[in-house]
């Protein structure tokens, strides 16, 4: 129904919804949803949760993920998938956008914009996608003290601290920097960049009790693991942040090849989402009964006579 009916939007904050999510059995599966298009797609196939990825938000705007947006930018994306979907979203959060209370600052804007988690991570500017090289981390205490600050200024936001200290470091430094963020305030760790199943086992059997999130990117170094297996493995959620994208922008640019080779899109047709299905996802006709319910059509009388 839409969204714009007060009895059809959430009694509770995404927040406590996205907490009651991972309180549920099982792994708590959190495809990436670029726009809110695919937000109603993911949630129509079944998903309760889902998330927004930096690098392909920033991708659909024609960017590099190097923290280049701003807070709001990244807020008007929130908005539209929280919107569409009603489903507690999980954001990227990057850096923070700054020191601890610029942090402050995305984490009233996300969790107002309808967020129900966010993630920070361990990076200096410009940061990079966690499965690249030359990767620069921030301090330890520093990375803290942004956690402890988003903590402070969330109301019910679930806070994931993310380290990308694996890479560097190696995994007694991504543990050691896991359990400082755990204590100052973060909800779960999203260690990144974990390249063998060993790893990901180790780093769950010394992090006990903490709620872990696995990242499963393709194209990355992290080998395809199922759902299934990152459970058994020790992990509460799972992302698979640019997925969408990647299928979306294939298909485009096959469309965009088809009209310069044969001068139009006919023979793409079977290809396309019909004008029925996609007036179907977005609700069109649940917007037209309910624009009919309360604005009426008067007709005018005729012109008064003398």
């Amino acid at each position: 129904m839409p969204y714009l009916v007060a009895a059809d939007l959430p009694s509770e904050s995404a927040g406590r919804r996205f907490r009651a999510l991972l309180r549920e059995p099982g792994i708590l599966q959190l495809p990436g949803t670029h726009n809110g298009m695919a937000a109603l797609q993911a949630k129509a196939a079944g998903f309760t949760g889902l998330y927004l990825s930096g690098a392909a938000m920033t991708a659909s705007m024609g960017l590099p993920d190097l923290g280049v947006i701003t807070v709001d930018e990244v807020a008007f994306f929130v908005r539209q998938i929280a919107r569409a979907s009603g489903l507690p979203l999980l954001v990227d959060g990057d850096t923070g956008y700054g020191e601890a209370l610029n942090v402050m600052h995305m984490v009233r804007v996300f969790e107002e914009a309808g967020a129900g988690a966010v993630h920070l991570e361990d990076q200096l500017l410009p940061k990079k996608c966690g499965h690249l090289n030359d990767k620069k981390l921030a301090d330890a205490g520093d990375m803290a003290a942004k956690v402890h600050a988003a903590a402070k200024a969330r109301r019910d936001l679930v806070v994931i601290a993310r380290t990308d200290a694996a890479a560097t470091e190696g995994l007694d430094g991504a543990v050691a920097r896991a359990k400082l963020y755990m204590e100052a305030g973060a909800d779960a760790i999203f260690p990144e960049a974990l390249n063998t199943a060993e790893m990901f086992r180790a780093f769950a059997e010394r992090m006990p009790g903490t709620p872990l999130l696995a990242n499963m990117t393709e194209f990355g170094k992290t080998p395809f693991f199922t759902a299934a297996e990152f459970e058994a493995m020790g992990y509460a959620m799972v992302i698979w942040p640019v997925s969408s994208l990647r299928v979306a922008n294939r298909a485009q640019e096959l469309l965009y090849a088809a009209i310069a080779r044969d001068g139009g899109t006919h023979k793409m047709i079977d290809r396309m989402q019909t004008r029925a299905e996609l007036y179907a996802t977005i609700g069109l006709h649940d917007y037209e009964a309910l624009d009919a319910s309360i604005v009426a059509t008067v007709i005018p009388e005729g012109m008064p006579q003398r």
